[in-house]
């Protein structure tokens, strides 16, 4: 019987989100701050001998032919050129459409495991260049580090991050990113920061004002979260968070979440659990 191997897709947080600009072919120019924590998906792979890469589970939301880990598998099977193939199992556990940056974490779990099980051997650059193919949040994962990320997400630096814990607010609606990047009121001139180490008076994001016009639960999320400790928008949404010195502070106002909402506590991490899987 064929081994299976399990590998964990943790969520990032965007600590800071800026828009600088925007490209003539449409791509916004971003500076943003990508702290990973350890809470996310998990992935399951079994080789096949035939070639074949499928998803073997059903995932709520996410068609397989949709599902950014098989794009991934698929990639660096023609990257790498093996014979081998593929059965992936998707355990999801961070929201669609929440900000958490769960379909490119998938993404990226799935070219760094399987370049390990298939002994591909690619090294880091090659899947760097590979991630930047799927999404502009997948090169970051494959990175391994928090960084700040520029441009379209293909430039990061890597940027040690103080210990936290966090409380994420998981409001039970889907934001589309292409949605909140192509909405007329969006602002798009922030002017870039120099950040070597990142502070919370760096916090901020800038499509924080247009997620909340267009889905007021956010709002409210943000709103009753903000009367505990300062909090924001992690991407393009639903997510909202707040950072806590330790974790019985954040577990503390996550008691007292009112009904109906929904949230989890989770650690900062200093690295992506994989990070060692390249070179």
């Amino acid at each position: 019987m064929t081994e299976t191997r399990s590998y964990p897709a943790p969520a990032k947080l965007n600590l800071m989100l800026r828009v600088t600009g925007r490209r003539a072919d449409g791509y916004h120019l971003l500076q943003t701050v990508i702290r990973f924590i350890d809470y996310g998906d998990t992935l399951t792979f079994r080789v096949r001998e035939d070639g074949a890469i499928r998803r073997v589970n059903e995932v709520a939301g996410v068609p397989a032919a949709e599902d950014l880990a098989v794009r991934a598998a698929r990639r660096l099977r023609v990257a790498c050129g093996t014979r081998l193939g593929a059965d992936i199992t998707l355990e999801k556990r961070l929201p669609l459409g929440g900000g958490l940056g769960g379909g490119s974490s998938d993404a990226a779990t799935a070219l760094l495991a399987l370049n390990q099980i298939w002994r591909a051997g690619l090294p880091r650059e090659r899947l760097l260049a590979l991630a930047l193919e799927l999404g502009a949040d997948v090169p970051v994962f494959v990175g391994g580090e928090n960084a700040l990320a520029e441009g379209i997400g293909e430039r990061l630096t890597p940027l040690s991050l103080p210990p936290a814990w966090y409380l994420v607010l998981t409001p039970p609606v889907e934001v589309p990113t292409a949605r909140i990047f192509s909405h007329i009121q969006l602002k798009r001139d922030s002017k870039p920061i120099k950040i070597t180490a990142f502070s919370v008076e760096q916090a901020g994001n800038d499509l924080e004002p247009v997620v909340c016009r267009e889905y007021p639960e956010v709002a409210r999320h943000l709103e009753w979260l903000r009367r505990m400790a300062p909090a924001w928008v992690t991407g393009s949404g639903a997510c909202v968070f707040a950072a806590f010195p330790t974790e019985p502070a954040a577990r503390g106002v996550l008691e007292q979440v009112p009904e109906g909402m929904r949230g989890f506590v989770a650690q900062g991490l200093t690295r992506h659990p994989l990070r060692d899987l390249a070179r």
